[in-house]
């Protein structure tokens, strides 16, 4: 069993909603990736999505778009990226660590590469963005072969027919994305989510986590009363870049706080 399906199931035993937070590796500069990670971890965090900078990537929004960017000027790469996870399991072998990226770099990396290399960083799933489900058959065989979970996207236009077929190649949680549009937008619509998630949540077991739009407390709050869990991203990146040039203890105690103050309201909710 991978370490995300211990973490959830716990937090299913508990009550407790689930919190995954996302940051871009590199983002401000190197040296604030791992202290940041492990200030998310004692403020509560459940998951870490660890993003790979990428040229191109199509799915964010302007804010973490820029994170990208910060990363790329600082040559943070997808290797780099399993360099990162290895200092944190240093001192953390208990905190699942997702890749979210592209396909591109995965697919430049070879599939059966990389899985062996996360496998042994102490990486526990990837969500690439762009990859389907009509594609990812090969990619999955490598996942699963060194136990390894494949997350996945749901979107608010994704159909039952597709949803189901999604819900058969993934494991860990599947992802909500709960607007149509880019990380980072608003005008979340909570009865569309509350209907959206009582439909998927008669396909599959696996736990439902909803991004995209989640900014704050009250929002995290509404939304986890709906979900089994949140995931918060651009609030905590556009943190990052505002503190662009400060030490890496700063920025990590920074956006410790924002999860932190999030993890309160979820608690609470």
């Amino acid at each position: 069993m991978s370490r995300i399906s211990i973490r959830l199931e716990q937090a299913k035993k508990d009550g407790r909603k689930i919190l995954v937070t996302y940051i871009v590796n590199g983002d401000p500069h190197p040296e604030a990736t791992v202290p940041t990670m492990h200030a998310l971890v004692e403020q509560g965090v459940d998951v870490i999505e660890l993003g790979v900078p990428f040229s191109d990537p199509m799915a964010e929004g302007p804010v973490i778009q820029k994170g990208h960017e910060r990363a790329l000027a600082h040559g943070v790469s997808l290797r780099s990226t399993l360099e990162t996870v290895r200092e944190f399991r240093k001192t953390n072998n208990d905190t699942p660590v997702v890749l979210m990226g592209y396909a591109n770099p995965v697919e430049k990396f070879g599939y059966q590469a990389l899985a062996s290399a996360a496998a042994e960083a102490g990486i526990d799933g990837l969500l690439t963005v762009d990859l389907p489900p009509e594609e990812v058959g090969e990619l999955k065989q490598a996942l699963d072969a060194v136990d390894l979970d494949n997350i996945f996207l749901l979107a608010p236009t994704t159909k039952p027919e597709r949803a189901r077929k999604i819900a058969e190649y993934a494991s860990g949680f599947l992802y909500y994305v709960s607007l149509k549009g880019v990380t980072g937008a608003a005008h979340l619509d909570v009865a569309e989510i509350k209907a959206k998630l009582a439909a998927f949540g008669e396909l599959t077991d696996l736990p439902l986590c909803v991004g995209f739009g989640i900014k704050d407390p009250d929002t995290a709050k509404a939304v986890a009363q709906l979900a089994d869990g949140v995931v918060v991203g651009s609030v905590l990146v556009e943190k990052m870049g505002a503190l662009d040039g400060r030490t890496a203890d700063e920025i990590a105690t920074a956006v410790g706080q924002i999860a932190g103050a999030i993890r309160q309201a979820l608690d609470n909710a």
